[in-house]
């Protein structure tokens, strides 16, 4: 009887992707960011705890319902085919309990925050739960996905300081074409795939102007970013930051140059790098 239990936690542990923090890190990352600049640099322990675990628990989230609703597609893409609910070893009924759980332990961090936060954690477990099924209806899930989990940005403002000040929304539409940057490199790995089954991604849909307009798009965010600085008036290490940040954008461009997978696979991997410069250049901004 243990050993079966203990099976069941193994797999609805790979269900949610525990197993790859990639994905936890760079929906950290912008929450951070939010944190350290509505909390001048001394964020609250208890806000920043929160914070964190709600990025941890609601990626874990939406990663099972991402599944459940790809239960019809994983099987004929390569990269997926061996996903839990695809290799039969979870049930989608099982998938939605584990999807449940984790939102009730989810609602239940937030509880120890303000009201506004609380509120502002509906609409985010509500873009949480839709993103997976936009795929079908549009070919640009990947805009919902910052949308979606870029809502964290807000939430850190409202958890933070009780406001949502405007700064706050630049950062946010910040994240959102960072999400779109490389989920994008994300898609271009299955596109052939996608294109086959039907599924819609904005790796499709830029089509041969993918890595222009990733390009152009990469300029936009690092262009609010440095507004970001701007409005709060932020030391020059947050430049320095960008900077690398920068760099890091220019040897993503160049990883994608030829769209082999692996390599664009390795460009969205690269992402968490331009994460952690932004956040290293903002933390020591406040220290300076």
């Amino acid at each position: 009887m243990q050993a079966i239990i203990i099976e069941r936690l193994e797999q609805y542990w790979l269900l949610a992707r525990f197993n790859r923090p990639i994905g936890i890190l760079i929906l950290l990352w912008p929450a951070l960011w939010a944190l350290w600049v509505a909390g001048d640099g001394k964020p609250d322990g208890l806000v920043l705890l929160v914070i964190c675990a709600g990025v941890v628990i609601m990626r874990a989230a939406g990663c099972v319902i991402n599944d459940y609703a790809d239960r019809d597609f994983d099987p004929h893409v390569e990269r997926t085919k061996q996903r839990p609910i695809a290799a039969g070893k979870v049930t989608p009924k099982e998938a939605l309990v584990v999807f449940a759980v984790l939102c009730i332990i989810a609602f239940g961090l937030v509880l120890l925050l303000n009201s506004y936060t609380i509120m502002l954690s509906f609409i985010g477990a509500f873009l949480a739960a839709s993103y997976p099924f936009m795929k079908r209806y549009t070919h640009l899930p990947q805009a919902y996905l910052g949308i979606a989990f870029g809502w964290a940005v807000p939430m850190s403002f409202a958890a933070q300081s009780n406001s949502i000040p405007s700064v706050a929304w630049v950062m946010y539409l910040a994240v959102i074409l960072w999400s779109l940057i490389y989920d994008t490199m994300y898609a271009m790995v299955d596109k052939d795939d996608d294109v086959k089954i039907g599924v819609k991604s904005t790796a499709i849909l830029f089509g041969n102007y993918d890595r222009q307009i990733i390009a152009a798009l990469q300029t936009i965010m690092l262009g609010l970013l440095v507004a970001v600085g701007i409005m709060q008036h932020t030391a020059w290490p947050y430049y320095l930051g960008l900077l690398v940040a920068t760099g890091l954008s220019i040897y993503q461009q160049k990883l994608i140059f030829h769209r082999e997978k692996s390599l664009c696979f390795k460009a969205f991997l690269n992402s968490n790098w331009f994460g952690i410069a932004v956040f290293v250049g903002l933390a020591a901004a406040y220290l300076v």
